[in-house]
């Protein structure tokens, strides 16, 4: 049945009236990630902190992979979490039984609509594909099943098939449609105006998810939201397959202060999330990865620290207590008279200029030989050798 065509116009600009809502999916594209597998127990400690942040969907898992996969999507329902708990599925009426066989209600069921999937990887076109989503659909509607349905590799599929099938899909009783950036091809500038249209095309829910090929998932997910999304999914730390995902923390913290869009998450909990999910993933969390890195509110360099302390938005975007961390002055090669300053002020101590130089100089030269800042301890021995009038201190500065 043919369904409407792009609109010739460009996509317009759409401001949410709701906050964006969340679907999750580190426990199931997160786990895909190469190497990483989590326990039982992690899963469930997992959904229990992303409930507890206020995610308003977590896709859980894959039933289809077996018993003990279903027994982790059982005790997890068994919780009765606030978000919504989903399952992904292959267009497969095998992986439907398997869903309901767990007690999920609403399922995930997913098709490739680009000719590059549909003939590479299945041996099958676009005909097979509109036939075998729309008889899943209708099992899972005949099941009592709630469904969203997503379309594999939607950036590098014809648009136009895209609409035909998803003003189908909606007429078949889809709560709303995911469209995947499965290898990462897409950029936010040609983004903005291909899914403008998409929504002006075919109103209703669309879901964005995004993949990190090219660095791109979360400026991909913001153009999204712009264009009229209103659901994005997302994994913590932006663990997924290949390059990732759009990461949970980024993103809504983009969307908050950038697109000025509300986020109803707790979000002070965002730092200790990603050290739960990194450590079950056994994945080392960059000291530099934005928003939940160990660095991102620390300042070493002389101007940055001056500026800091006389006004913190000088050199942060939001306050660190936000996604629960802290500010850190840090001591090392960069360090300037304002850090060894305000060091020495932590012990009481006031110095001049002439007085702080060499102190300052001591901070520089041994950075450099250590290649490392330098900690309290370190800052207390340098204090002891340096010519100011230092009392003695038991413990090194916070």
């Amino acid at each position: 049945m043919p369904g409407p065509r792009f609109p010739s116009s460009s996509a317009p600009t759409v401001e949410p009236a709701a906050p964006v809502r969340f679907c999750d999916t580190t426990l199931r594209d997160g786990e895909q990630a190469p190497g990483v597998a989590f326990t039982a127990a992690e899963k469930l400690a997992i959904a229990a902190a992303l409930d507890a942040i206020g995610v308003h969907q977590i896709e859980a898992g894959i039933p289809a992979m077996g018993p003990a996969e279903r027994d982790v999507l059982r005790e997890i329902l068994a919780t009765q979490p606030q978000a919504g708990v989903v399952a992904w599925c292959r267009a497969d009426r095998r992986d439907i039984d398997a869903a309901v066989s767990c007690g999920i209600v609403t399922a995930h069921l997913t098709i490739p609509v680009s000719d590059l999937h549909l003939k590479s990887k299945l041996g099958r076109d676009r005909g097979w594909a509109r036939r075998r989503i729309r008889d899943c659909v209708f099992d899972a509607a005949d099941r009592g099943l709630r469904f969203s349905v997503g379309l594999e590799d939607a950036s590098r599929a014809d648009d136009n098939f895209v609409i035909e099938l998803a003003g189908e899909l909606r007429e078949w009783g889809a709560t709303r449609i995911r469209w995947a950036d499965t290898v990462g091809l897409l950029d936010p500038v040609s983004a903005y105006t291909r899914l403008g249209r998409l929504v002006q095309a075919v109103p209703g829910e669309w879901e964005i998810h995004a993949h990190d090929d090219f660095g791109l998932a979360t400026a991909n997910t913001l153009a999204a939201v712009q264009a009229g999304f209103t659901w994005v999914s997302t994994t913590v730390l932006g663990l997924g397959e290949r390059a990732g995902n759009a990461p949970l923390e980024e993103v809504a913290m983009a969307l908050r202060h950038l697109l000025k869009v509300p986020v109803d998450l707790d979000t002070t909990s965002f730092r200790r999330l990603a050290r739960m999910v990194a450590r079950a993933a056994c994945r080392p969390l960059p000291v530099g990865k934005a928003v939940v890195g160990e660095s991102v509110f620390a300042h070493e360099s002389g101007i940055h620290v001056h500026g800091v302390l006389r006004h913190p938005s000088t050199y942060e975007p939001f306050d660190p207590a936000e996604v629960g961390g802290q500010r850190r002055l840090a001591f090392g090669k960069h360090s300037g008279r304002a850090s060894v300053r305000y060091a020495l002020a932590q012990y009481g101590i006031t110095a001049d200029d002439s007085e702080i130089e060499p102190l300052l100089e001591r901070v520089r030269t041994t950075a450099t030989q250590t290649k490392r800042g330098l900690h309290g301890r370190d800052f207390q021995e340098l204090l002891g050798r340096a010519e100011v009038p230092a009392p003695r201190v038991e413990a090194p500065p916070s």
